[in-house]
């Protein structure tokens, strides 16, 4: 079992930064590729970044391309997401996710396919 705790989320304004932070507790945290997402009221929840267990590849969303950076510290079972230029369009619950699929796990944390655990979230919101 893996608890996933976010934090970090606030009222900003936009063009205004935050980092996120997702701890883990359980089971090995380097054993599992993570994902950030997000969801807004009336909408899906959505992908917006992942990475690979030792933390060398990410991948990220076209609409956060460049003003989000994903990173992970397995030393300390924590998982963060760095938003630069906030937009109030970034306005949403944000979750972090793992996942212990094997050579596909991109796919399987961008399209939701195979995750073991979410968190709660915790809300952003970016004022004009």
């Amino acid at each position: 079992q893996v608890q996933l705790v976010e934090s970090g989320g606030g009222l900003v304004q936009a063009g205004g930064s935050l980092r996120l932070s997702c701890a883990a507790s359980g089971r090995t945290f380097s054993s599992y590729a993570m994902g950030w997402f997000r969801q807004a009221p009336g909408k899906e929840r959505e992908f917006v970044a992942a990475i690979s267990r030792s933390g060398g590849t990410t991948y990220y969303a076209d609409s956060v391309e460049g003003r989000f950076t994903i990173s992970r510290d397995n030393a300390r079972n924590t998982l963060y997401l760095k938003m630069n230029s906030l937009k109030p369009e970034d306005t949403a619950v944000y979750y972090c996710a793992a996942s212990q699929s094997g050579s596909r796990w991109y796919s399987a944390l961008k399209e939701k396919k195979s995750i073991d655990y979410w968190g709660q979230g915790t809300q952003v919101t970016v004022s004009s």
